[in-house]
């Protein structure tokens, strides 16, 4: 599983970071398990947390952007884009993979990656963090982001 190994994240100081999810609304309940495990780690920081969703995870780059130019301190990208039989899973995959780096490094501030790119919908709700889940990518994305905050706070 590729969950395993993963680091133990320390989220002191993140008390007060403006943080928004931005959530694709495709597969809807893994899409709202993903946001529901974002929100869990958020509000445990005491992050001051917002939640966009959009269309589909096409659209998560300039929403993500928009959020960090308008004064987000981080932002999490949750989608889910499950392979079909035509290329559009690679083209959409793709995009929103490139498209959220050059945002984090067109504003020097992180992009917690929660887009699942997934063979079939087992795949997703195995990774959701629903009940019988073995992982949590929400989580873990929210984790990244205000981690991610944190050290570049601390190297301003």
């Amino acid at each position: 599983m590729s969950g395993h190994g993963a680091p133990t994240i320390q989220l002191e100081g993140a008390h007060g970071m403006k943080v928004t999810v931005v959530a694709g609304m495709w597969h809807e309940e893994i899409a709202e398990a993903l946001v529901a495990g974002a929100t869990r780690v958020l509000e445990r920081a005491g992050a001051d947390t917002s939640i966009v969703r959009v269309p589909g995870s096409f659209e998560l780059p300039v929403v993500a952007k928009a959020a960090l130019d308008g004064g987000a301190e981080a932002v999490v990208a949750l989608g889910v884009i499950i392979r079909g039989g035509t290329p559009h899973f690679e083209y959409v995959s793709s995009a929103a993979t490139t498209g959220l780096t050059d945002v984090a490094l067109q504003t020097g501030k992180p992009v917690g990656f929660g887009v699942l790119t997934l063979d079939d919908e087992k795949q997703g709700l195995d990774r959701a963090g629903l009940p019988g889940s073995s992982e949590d990518k929400g989580a873990e994305a929210a984790e990244a982001a205000l981690h991610t905050a944190l050290i570049l706070r601390g190297l301003s």
